[in-house]
């Protein structure tokens, strides 16, 4: 049996749901547009909430796509056989078009003629049902229609097969995953896909969207009935080739080979993967179209973490830092073909990687220092975990390196104390989180529609006040209080051109200008010059809203009507987000 590589799998998926009636939709940011809820696209309905909800898509209501993710909340599980933080899932929807009976047939054919996976190989499971929602029989009755056994159809509660929502309310329902059964024996009279016991391995998840999660947790009927799916391709690669790791697959195989080539040293196999792993991940976050650099905060704070562990894991195989480079030159190569926007932003993401990693050689040798002062007040020879914590938190220096360096000097480290701090800084941070995006994924309120379309009038006023038609927008958050616009620029503005800005916005708000939608192919769009992040791969219908002869934008956000519903804009302030780039709060009253 042939080989079977990422780029097959991806085109073989893609044309499949295109003969199907499905339109071919670009992958999204890494970073999402104007959603407080997460940080990064975590999967490929983010993009698609308003869709969800109702609103109209200019590609249909059957849609399908590869969509760059990247999940971090399982960190210290990548290197084992099948974690990653970036990924790519591959997806079709239906947005109120079929449901559960065609989605499951839909997919049991790619997999059985397409892929050619025999069913008494596949296994299933369905929503068991609780007081939120019935017992999925349709799905269950469905997969035996088409031939699973019934021995291989699970029935399972929300915990295993509900998904969503993706932030604190949101779309999300039940539904049916898929499991290449490996050939394992049962583990148990009750073996089943709820195992961890490696006979099952998930390849799909079918969502049938049917519930609104409620702020209070309570759930509400969705007028639109949709279906949400997600393949992660670098999982089913792996699978279907039969190899042991995710990282055997063709795009981590030459990484691979790099790192034991570089290093010569046996039995470091998870470090090289965990060196694989976060530098695809910075080279996907640095060549985004939305895309960031290495900061203390927010999406910023994650790139410098991965970046700076990698520097760790690095050392640990003796091999010199500028392998990260190279590794991310293959990365930049091999996957340009899908994603050009890492080619065209090669210099950047190189550039980058360099500076953050003499950054933090800094940053050990400053961590060394602290540690040197430390051991003057060491007493019994134990360093303390509130110690071993300031030296992490204050310093950044790694927890891995402190322990080292107390080894030489027979000095132990109170690990626990260390724990206990940790856990403490990451509650404290995680209600902050809770805090910041409380407002809900992608809310679609008239609050936000007002504030969503203030940003392409902030957008305009900056090329106009600052005279530069290169500023762009580089990241955009909204909530129903405020909006937060980022765009480059090489220095803060004056308070005279804040000001500028500001009149200027509220110029167009006093003159009540209409604000035209329309659907267009990308070509014309771009034509017409209409202002958005363009994508050469398909010719897709795009949505391009026009406010007078002042903007026009391919979005596809909630906008108000007319910019006389807006209100009072004011800037709140304008600050530096990171190198290059300006960021800007600001409010309507």
């Amino acid at each position: 049996m042939k080989t079977l590589t990422t780029q097959d799998l991806r085109q073989q998926y893609l044309s499949f749901f295109r003969e199907k009636g499905h339109t071919i939709i670009s992958s999204a940011s890494l970073i999402p547009d104007n959603d407080p809820t997460v940080l990064f696209t975590t999967a490929g309905m983010h993009p698609l909430v308003p869709y969800l909800l109702g609103a109209k898509h200019p590609g249909g209501t059957r849609l399908t796509d590869v969509q760059k993710c990247v999940r971090t909340g399982d960190i210290d599980e990548v290197g084992d056989a099948t974690h990653c933080t970036f990924f790519e899932m591959l997806g079709n929807w239906s947005l109120g078009d079929y449901f559960k009976k065609e989605s499951i047939a839909f997919s049991f054919e790619f997999l059985t003629k397409v892929l050619g996976i025999p069913t008494d190989r596949l296994a299933v499971s369905v929503f068991a049902g609780d007081d939120d929602c019935a017992r999925d029989e349709v799905s269950a009755t469905r997969w035996e229609e088409l031939g699973i056994a019934k021995e291989n159809i699970f029935y399972l509660p929300k915990k295993n097969n509900w998904w969503g929502p993706a932030g604190i309310t949101g779309p999300c329902g039940p539904d049916t995953e898929i499991f290449f059964i490996t050939g394992k024996e049962k583990c148990c009279d009750d073996c089943s896909p709820a195992c961890d016991c490696g006979r099952y391995v998930e390849i799909w998840n079918n969502v049938f969207m049917e519930f609104f999660k409620n702020q209070d947790g309570t759930f509400r009927p969705l007028a639109q009935k949709n279906v949400d799916t997600g393949m992660g391709l670098e999982r089913t690669v792996a699978m279907l080739n039969g190899y042991a790791s995710v990282y055997d697959i063709d795009v981590f195989k030459p990484v691979m080979e790099l790192l034991k080539a570089k290093s010569g040293k046996e039995g470091h196999e998870r470090d090289m993967r965990i060196i694989a792993d976060h530098i695809r991940t910075a080279t996907f976050m640095l060549g985004d179209e939305n895309g960031i650099t290495p900061g203390n905060v927010d999406q910023g704070y994650i790139l410098r973490r991965l970046i700076r562990r990698a520097v760790r894991f690095v050392r640990q195989i003796e091999v010199d830092n500028s392998v990260l480079e190279e590794i991310s030159k293959i990365y930049i190569d091999e996957y340009a073909p899908f994603y050009p926007e890492l080619k065209e932003n090669e210099e950047k993401i190189l550039s980058e990687l360099r500076l953050e990693t003499e950054r933090f050689d800094k940053t050990v040798a400053q961590g060394i220092k602290e540690f040197e002062k430390l051991r003057g007040y060491i007493q019994e020879n134990r360093l303390s975990g509130k110690a071993a914590f300031r030296l992490y938190d204050t310093f950044g220096f790694p927890i891995e390196m402190t322990v080292e360096m107390a080894k030489e000097y027979d000095i132990t480290v109170d690990m626990e104390g260390f724990e206990k701090a940790y856990k403490e800084h990451q509650e404290r941070s995680h209600a902050g989180a809770e805090q910041k995006f409380k407002g809900g994924l992608a809310d679609t309120g008239v609050e936000t529609s007002r504030l969503h379309t203030a940003t392409h009038l902030l957008n305009a006023c900056l090329k106009k006040i600052l005279h530069d038609d290169s500023i762009q927008q580089k990241g955009s958050n909204i909530t129903a209080e405020r909006l937060r616009f980022d765009f480059n620029f090489p220095r803060p503005l004056t308070p005279e051109e804040i000001k500028a800005v500001e009149d200027a916005v509220n110029a167009i708000i006093a003159e009540k200008v209409p604000v035209v939608c329309r659907e267009m192919p990308i070509e014309e769009a771009r034509k017409l010059g209409a202002i958005g992040v363009f994508k050469d791969k398909y010719q897709e219908i795009v949505k391009t809203y026009t406010i007078g002869t002042y903007s026009m934008e391919m979005c596809g956000g909630p906008h108000a009507e007319n910019t006389g519903d807006l209100g009072h804009f004011t800037i709140l302030k304008e600050q530096s987000s990171s190198a290059g780039i300006r960021r800007i709060k600001a409010i309507l009253s």
